[in-house]
């Protein structure tokens, strides 16, 4: 299978499951292409398509929660910011995905 069809893959089991979690790709079209691609690589590499802006630690159980899509993982870290980690996936009701920042989890759980 080529990268292309992969993506497309990883496309449709994403959506599926971001879906009743109330997110939905977003809608930077190349931003979303360019990290699919990038997921493809990981999973081509660790037999897991790991969150693409995180960095692997040696803890296997740590580097579980980053697994994408790591929304359930965090939930409460990407609710606040209305997108996850790198982007991939916002909110439903975010149309300009431009103006969403990261926020770090410790301004989170104050």
């Amino acid at each position: 299978m080529n990268i292309e069809s992969r993506k497309k893959a990883l496309k449709f089991l994403y959506q599926r499951v971001v879906d009743p979690l109330g997110y939905k790709f977003s809608p930077d079209k190349d931003l979303v292409d360019f990290l699919l691609e990038q997921e493809v690589k990981l999973k081509q590499k660790h037999g897991i398509p790991f969150c693409p802006c995180q960095g692997l630690s040696k803890d296997r159980e740590e580097n579980m929660r980053i697994v994408c899509p790591c929304i359930p993982f965090h939930r409460e870290h990407f609710d606040a910011m209305k997108r996850c980690w790198c982007g991939l996936f916002v909110h439903k009701d975010v149309t300009n995905s431009d103006e969403l920042k990261q926020i770090p989890v410790h301004e989170i759980k104050k």
